[in-house]
C-alpha cells in the first residue's frame, strides 16, 4: 500500500503544480522562445539584405566610404553575436544584441541618407529592389519585436505574480529580458529605405 500512498502524493503534487501555473510557465516560455526565434531570424534576413546592398553600394566608385565602412563594421558585429534562446535569461547577453542591431540600424539609416546624393546609384535596379525589400524587412522586424514584447510580458506577469511566483522560484523560472522603452521606440523609427521612386535612367 506504501506504493498507492506515494502515487496519491505524486498527483496531489501534480495537480498543485497545475493550479500553481506550471503548465502555464511551459507555454509561456515556448511562446517566448518562439517569438524571439522569428525576431533572430528577420535580423538575420536585414544582414542578408544588407550584404547584397553593400555589393551593390560598392560599384558607386564615388560613395563615401565611410559611410559605407560603417555599415559592414556594424553588419559584422551584428551577425558575430552567438544568439540562443538562453540569450533570453542572460541580461547582459539580451543588451549587447540589442546595441549592436541598434547599430547597424543607425549606420544603415546613414547609408540611405547619403545615397539620396546619388542619381544614379538610385537608379540602379538592384539598389531599388534591395532597398524595397529592406523596408519590407524592418516592417517584420517591428512586428516580430511587438510579438516579442507582448510574449514577454504576459510571461513575467505570471512570474511576479502570487502563487504562480513561488512555483517560478521551485522550478527557476525567472522573469525574462525585453525590448527596453528606447528600443521600443526604435520600432517606430526605423531605418528609412524608401526613397520614393526613383528617377529614370538618363539615356
Amino acid at each position: 500500500m506504501k506504493w498507492l500512498a506515494q502515487m496519491t502524493v505524486a498527483l496531489a503534487a501534480l495537480l498543485s503544480l497545475t493550479g500553481c501555473g506550471y503548465n502555464d510557465y511551459q507555454r509561456l516560455d515556448e511562446a517566448t522562445k518562439s517569438a524571439w526565434s522569428e525576431v533572430v531570424n528577420q535580423y538575420q534576413r536585414r544582414a542578408d539584405l544588407i550584404d547584397n546592398l553593400v555589393n551593390t553600394v560598392k560599384g558607386e566608385a564615388s560613395f563615401e566610404q565611410e559611410t559605407l565602412t560603417k555599415v559592414i563594421e556594424a553588419r559584422a558585429k551584428a551577425t558575430s553575436m552567438q544568439v540562443t534562446p538562453e540569450t533570453l535569461n542572460d541580461p547582459e547577453a539580451f543588451r549587447k544584441f540589442q546595441s549592436a542591431q541598434g547599430e547597424l540600424s543607425s549606420a544603415l539609416s546613414r547609408l540611405m541618407v547619403v545615397a539620396e546624393q546619388y542619381p544614379q546609384l538610385r537608379a540602379n535596379q538592384a539598389f531599388a529592389d534591395l532597398r524595397v525589400a529592406l523596408e519590407g524587412t524592418e516592417n517584420r522586424i517591428a512586428v516580430a519585436r511587438n510579438r516579442y514584447i507582448q510574449a514577454v510580458q504576459e510571461y513575467n506577469v505570471l512570474a511576479r505574480s502570487f502563487p504562480t511566483n513561488l512555483t517560478g522560484m521551485i522550478f527557476g523560472y525567472k522573469a525574462k529580458e525585453n525590448f527596453t522603452v528606447t528600443n521600443e521606440a526604435e520600432i517606430s523609427t526605423a531605418p528609412k529605405v524608401n526613397f520614393g521612386p526613383a528617377p529614370a535612367a538618363s539615356r
